[in-house]
């Protein structure tokens, strides 16, 4: 069996083989176990929670966490009073900049305007009251009472969702169809927007009014993902279902309020929209779960990632002691979160030839809980030995979307198998392989579980040797009579025309001073067939190349293709005009030549 000698990081397994009498080189790399930042999934960072202090007060402008595996969202929930404190005047500064701190590190940012809160009175601005709008005086566990210190609106009023209208009109101005905004959440309706009113008047409501709040925010919103929160169906099962109608994904913001089999109650909910949208979890304050003795090492939050096919999940609290205490947990979540694209196995032939097809075959699967949303084509690129691109293939007919999830270690891999053709412009040589998955032009847009990262998320798996026509190597220069000969080893790749033969440039300064012509004693009839020719240049110094030096190039050229792209044939390693340095020509001052091969 003949073996490919490869450099490959340690990680990677290589094995090659003759496959179909041909030699392959296939790859079985393991996955790194690194934290994936991706679209549409991720670790999801509460800078604002409703509460301005909460969790984003202690850091520094230019910390943005950088040092938390997998985090890939800023989110701000703040209430609606904070960015519209007079009517038609906004003060956005107050999420745009923190959202630009992480925009600029390359994440996204998500958002949720609330219009009532327990902690503070107008989350609703109290010029909406003024306007007209009916609201209730509430106290956090007696409901409505006179002359309580909260207040929140009646989600029903015509003055209250007409100026709600307004402000959602001037949000979606910024933000609709922003590919920076990985989602808004339908806030607008119970005590910090969560959906309900436990916490606040403790009024029931009809289903009706949720799916109003949900229709409100589709009207202004077209473009980007809108969020419905689990605890709507406590107003029957119509708002989760208008919710999904509508193309809205599910969150749900009460992971680990309880614990043990109470840790979460609506991952049923969450089915009939992870096949084709994004669910978001959010846990319970982790400091305050953790010290109701709720939490406990957090594997309640794992589970229900997988029972929800969960894409996001929040940091609830102060990140880096989130992280500290639970960077095991954090771990183990971050490889089953959204989705994961393991390539298992991949093969492609060691050497191919110039203007000639070469086949692809691969294995790949996903070991995330949820489907790969984006999509994605993997991409095979070839780069020179100074790190040039020099070709691009994409297989069209492999989208990871349609990679399925399962169980741990358990979801079905599927095959990849696709035909490139070589373009004609790449020259031969060596070439470094590297894998990427991304669009369908070959810019990578997903991280991969995979060393060799190039920082362009593009991972080295081997090399491929790209053969040309011929291969030429020189051997000691040889005086004969007047002339001279320089004796050239010829490998012939494939059948050539039969006009071929041999070229030999003598260059100087860029242009050719003198040439050689082809041995008159050799097997010219034999060159232009596949296999071995000893094939030399014979050549004349003339008079005006003493005491100079000169560039040795030679090739292969049909003189009745004169004019054409295939008027000289393709080395296995040459200059773009396909013509093989091979050494140098030193001509004394008395004519006589001295070879100097390249090394």
């Amino acid at each position: 069996m003949n073996r490919v000698s490869t450099s490959l990081p340690a990680a990677l397994c290589l094995v090659a083989s003759v496959l179909a009498a041909r030699e392959r080189v296939m790859v079985n790399p393991a996955d790194t176990g690194a934290a994936l930042e991706n679209p549409a999934m991720g670790w999801v960072f509460h800078f604002y929670d409703n509460v301005p202090a909460h969790y984003g007060s202690r850091l520094a402008p230019a910390d943005t966490l950088d040092d938390y595996p997998g985090l890939t969202v800023v989110y701000l929930r703040i209430p609606w009073s904070y960015i519209e404190p007079e009517e038609g005047k906004f003060n956005w500064a107050v999420v745009d900049a923190p959202a630009q701190r992480w925009i600029a590190k390359g994440k996204q940012v998500a958002f949720r305007f609330s219009c009532a809160e327990s902690w503070m009175r107008w989350a609703t601005p109290e010029w909406v009251r003024m306007a007209g709008a009916k609201g209730n005086d509430f106290l956090p566990g007696k409901g409505v009472v006179p002359d309580g210190p909260f207040w929140e609106p009646d989600y029903d009023d015509p003055v209250f969702l007409e100026k709600l209208d307004n402000f959602l009109a001037a949000a979606a101005l910024r933000y609709d169809g922003d590919p920076t905004v990985a989602f808004i959440d339908v806030g607008s309706f119970g005590v910090w927007g969560e959906g309900h009113t436990f916490h606040s008047s403790g009024l029931q409501y009809p289903a009706a009014t949720i799916c109003k709040h949900i229709d409100l925010h589709c009207k202004r919103f077209k473009r980007t993902l809108l969020a419905a929160n689990d605890d709507f169906s406590f107003q029957g099962e119509a708002p989760i279902a208008h919710a999904l109608r509508r193309g809205l994904t599910l969150r749900d913001d009460s992971i680990l309020v309880q614990g043990g089999e109470n840790a979460f109650f609506h991952a049923d909910l969450a089915q009939a929209f992870w096949p084709t949208l994004p669910v978001i979890l959010e846990s319970e304050h982790y400091g305050s779960s953790r010290d109701r003795g709720n939490w406990k090492d957090g594997g309640r939050y794992l589970e229900a990632v997988e029972k929800y096919h969960a894409s996001y999940a929040s940091i609830h609290w102060w990140p880096r002691e989130f992280l500290e205490e639970n960077r095991d947990l954090v771990a183990k979540i971050n490889r089953r979160l959204g989705y994961r694209l393991q390539l298992l196995e991949m093969s492609w032939p060691a050497r191919v030839r110039v203007e000639s097809e070469w086949k692809l075959a691969a294995r790949w699967r996903n070991a995330g809980v949820a489907p790969c949303y984006p999509g994605g084509f993997p991409a095979v690129t070839l780069k020179d030995k100074q790190g040039g691109i020099a070709a691009v293939f994409v297989d069209h007919g492999f989208d990871a979307r349609r990679l399925p999830v399962g169980p741990p270690d358990q979801a079905e891999a599927l095959s990849e198998e696709a035909s490139f053709a070589l373009p004609f412009n790449l020259a031969a040589g060596e070439y470094e392989v590297f894998v990427s998955v991304g669009s369908p032009t070959g810019t990578p847009r997903l991280a991969l579980p995979l060393p060799g990262d190039d920082g362009r998320r593009r991972y080295r798996l081997g090399g491929m040797r790209v053969l040309g026509d011929f291969a030429v190597r020189p051997g000691p220069l040889e005086k004969r009579g007047e002339r001279w000969l320089l004796p050239l080893s010829w490998t012939i790749r494939v059948s050539l025309p039969r006009t071929v033969r041999p070229f030999c440039h003598f260059d100087r300064a860029g242009e050719i001073g003198f040439q050689g012509l082809p041995d008159p004693t050799g097997p010219l009839e034999s060159v232009h067939r596949a296999g071995q020719v000893q094939l030399g240049c014979e050549f004349a110094v003339p008079e005006g190349a003493r005491g100079r030096s000169f560039v040795v190039l030679v090739g292969l050229w049909a003189p009745d293709r004169i004019g054409h792209p295939g008027e000289r044939m393709i080395p296995d390693e040459g200059n773009p005009d396909r013509r093989v340095t091979i050494g140098w020509l030193e001509v004394s001052d008395d004519g006589v030549p001295e070879f100097l091969p390249k090394e």
